[in-house]
């Protein structure tokens, strides 16, 4: 998804005690960080923070990073998960929000991190054969994430496109994950789970397109 350069992004997440600009160093170390050993969640491709700013306030028990790689929608997000505390009167204090390629992700976090989940949200499908290497369900990301997630761990995957999620059912078999359940209509499928609807979500079923979703674990 492409957005507009805002010129506050940069400034606003120096200045912000949430976002890291260093994910690097923290590999290993982010529960000393969240200063508790809450389990870790991961939402991959957080775009303009919707997902991210609701389930992270609503779940003060659960430690959150969300990863972007583009700061315009690194600072929306920001602003978003602001809001969303401020409403509910709460301190910041169980995400962080950080700047990274996803490609390199096991570059930021290890085992000993512990990451109980991954949330991956209407990724870009990457149509063209060429560029499917670069899907966030690739097995290509699928091998780099188990050397992270611990025994047990799962991942959330929802998408408006039929290609990306047949072939992700199959990159998720093939890397060897379990897929517990899966929908091809999650409107429909109301007790599929407890969904937190994201911006794109809400103007793909405007469109009449079906949201395929499912649950994997390894």
């Amino acid at each position: 998804m492409r957005i507009r350069f805002k010129p506050w992004a940069r400034p606003e997440l120096e200045a912000s005690q949430f976002y890291i600009d260093n994910p690097e160093e923290y590999k290993g170390k982010w529960k000393k960080l969240f200063k508790n050993d809450n389990p870790i969640y991961l939402e991959l491709g957080c775009g303009k923070g919707g997902f991210i700013s609701q389930i992270a306030v609503y779940n003060p028990d659960i430690n959150f990073i969300a990863i972007d790689l583009v700061d315009a929608m690194l600072g929306l997000a920001k602003r978003k998960i602001e809001e969303q505390y401020r409403l509910a009167n709460r301190a910041i204090d169980n995400v962080y929000i950080t700047r990274y390629d996803i490609e390199r992700i096991n570059n930021i976090l290890s085992k000993e991190d512990g990451v109980e989940r991954i949330y991956i949200n209407f990724c870009n499908p990457w149509p063209r054969e060429k560029h499917k290497k670069r899907r966030l369900t690739h097995i290509r990301q699928l091998e780099k994430y188990k050397e992270f997630l611990v025994e047990g761990a799962k991942i959330y995957f929802k998408t408006d496109d039929d290609e990306l999620f047949n072939d992700s059912v199959n990159y998720l078999n093939t890397a060897g994950f379990r897929i517990e359940k899966y929908t091809y209509d999650l409107e429909k499928d109301i007790n599929f789970w407890e969904n937190i609807e994201t911006e794109h979500e809400r103007m793909f079923k405007e469109e009449g397109i079906k949201i395929k979703a499912l649950i994997a674990n390894i």
